[in-house]
């Protein structure tokens, strides 16, 4: 048996992965509303669930705001609950 097979063809855990940058950061980066409801749209899926960070790759910090500004928007009726 080669060394390969028996780690499970893993990677090395100091090897980090690149990823793509956060959309929302930087110089020319929207800012983030819950009156911009074309803005929270691109976060939210077909069902009206909030979409992960690891899927659209937004950093921590400003998934959690992006969280808030759903939940306000949700709230004062500009963005639905649930589609169905």
């Amino acid at each position: 048996m080669n060394k390969s097979a028996e780690q499970g063809n893993r990677r090395p855990a100091n090897i980090v992965k690149k990823g793509r940058r956060c959309p929302l950061s930087g110089k020319e980066a929207p800012k983030i509303d819950y009156k911009d409801v074309r803005l929270l749209q691109r976060f939210i899926s077909e069902r009206g669930k909030m979409t992960p960070s690891r899927v659209t790759f937004v950093s921590s910090k400003k998934q959690r705001e992006l969280a808030v500004a759903i939940k306000r928007a949700r709230f004062l009726a500009l963005l639905p609950y649930i589609n169905k």
